[in-house]
């Protein structure tokens, strides 16, 4: 099937709980998402071809602080709370059927349902944003955090071990080459991991397999990019 004849018969609507469920077990984070205040899907007949869940804002994030200026910042708690609130909704998860990657399926939903938020900011937090740069793709600005070196170290050994950095988000994936690996490989990655593990308290003692990777790869940008979108139709709301 060609791509032009795929992305054809897609459209997107608004969705609920039940779309997000259909696809949660492709994102590297946990499937709990919380209180949502908007689901959008991408249908292709009946079928979940993709998922966009809009959560509240967080209430304090050094990089929105360097994105906006420090428009944020400096007030009370209950004006820092409300102001944040009236002006920001967050995406919190942006998921894509496995099939239908690399269509631009994903930034295609970024881009098109912000803007039905009503909201002056939209932002994002994406733990392997240098990877996978859909959010820019979609209009949004990336504000970049410095990798630790603990992550980098790992990154590398993984590739080292025939694991490609952009396959990092895809937890199962990246097993399944895990369980392939001859025995030095395995070896080698298997302490890497542990290693890095060793700041995660209890997490540290997690055993091998698909629930320690998961965990492992949704911690290895300890500060994520964080990405904004400013809505120039509409002014912050003071």
């Amino acid at each position: 099937m060609r791509q032009c004849s795929v992305v054809k018969k897609i459209r997107i609507v608004a969705g609920g709980y039940e779309d997000y469920k259909r696809l949660a077990e492709y994102h590297y984070r946990d499937g709990k998402v919380g209180p949502y205040v908007a689901i959008f899907a991408m249908k292709m007949g009946t079928e979940t071809a993709g998922v966009i869940v809009y959560t509240m804002p967080t209430a304090g994030l050094e990089l929105r602080n360097a994105a906006t200026g420090g428009f944020f910042s400096g007030f009370d708690r209950k004006t820092n709370l409300a102001l944040i609130n009236g002006n920001i909704r967050r995406i919190s998860r942006v998921i894509i059927e496995p099939r239908l990657r690399g269509l631009g399926l994903a930034s295609r939903l970024v881009s098109e349902t912000m803007p039905k938020m009503n909201v002056p900011i939209v932002e994002a937090m994406a733990v392997m944003g240098q990877v996978n740069p859909f959010f820019e793709k979609a209009g949004m600005t990336a504000c970049n955090a410095s990798l630790p070196a603990r992550c980098v170290q790992l990154i590398e050994a993984f590739i080292a071990v025939g694991v490609e950095e952009k396959e990092l988000v895809e937890p199962q994936k990246v097993q399944q080459r895990i369980e392939r690996l001859e025995k030095r490989e395995a070896e080698f990655i298997e302490h890497q991991i542990k290693d890095f593990l060793q700041s995660y308290g209890k997490r540290r003692n997690m055993t091998a397999g698909a629930e320690r990777t998961r965990f492992a790869l949704s911690r290895l940008t300890e500060r994520p990019v964080y990405y904004i979108w400013m809505n120039r139709d509409l002014a912050l709301r003071t």
